[in-house]
């Protein structure tokens, strides 16, 4: 006999598991007509605190830079709703540290909450802006990105 069981669901990391946060008051605008932030707004608040990160504690030059991240890949999971006029917290970490690349692992929580309302990743690709290729990440951005290894 044969089991039709379902594999488990990792479960949901805590504040603890990330070293990097960064409050993002909601706005009016972000909530749909259910009351809630619509979903699209939640990549704008991965890469709020991402780009926050990279700028401020990595050196990132994103008007004048040669080296620029794209983004090539994203996903979120929702566990619970977020509403205006909530402040949220961004946890950042990295997930992994390639030549060229990284991904980011990020969660949202909402104030005061240990589980996150929210969870995802984001792949950046770094490339040199002129030739627009991949390119090594800059030694300042690297050592950023390694002190948010998980």
């Amino acid at each position: 006999m044969s089991s039709s069981a379902t594999p488990a669901t990792p479960p949901l990391h805590t504040r603890a598991s990330y070293p990097h946060f960064l409050a993002i008051p909601t706005r009016w605008m972000d909530n749909d007509v259910y009351g809630h932030v619509n979903n699209v707004v939640y990549y704008s608040y991965f890469d709020t605190v991402i780009n926050e990160h990279l700028i401020r504690d990595g050196g990132l030059d994103i008007h004048d830079g040669s080296i620029v991240g794209y983004c090539v890949e994203s996903q979120c999971k929702y566990h619970a709703p977020i509403a205006f006029p909530e402040t949220i917290e961004a946890g950042l970490r990295v997930g992994h540290l390639g030549n060229s690349s990284v991904r980011y692992e990020i969660a949202l929580f909402r104030q005061g909450e240990d589980a996150p309302a929210a969870t995802g990743h984001f792949v950046h690709v770094f490339v040199d802006r002129e030739q627009n290729k991949p390119t090594a990440i800059p030694a300042n951005i690297r050592a950023c990105l390694e002190r948010l290894k998980g």
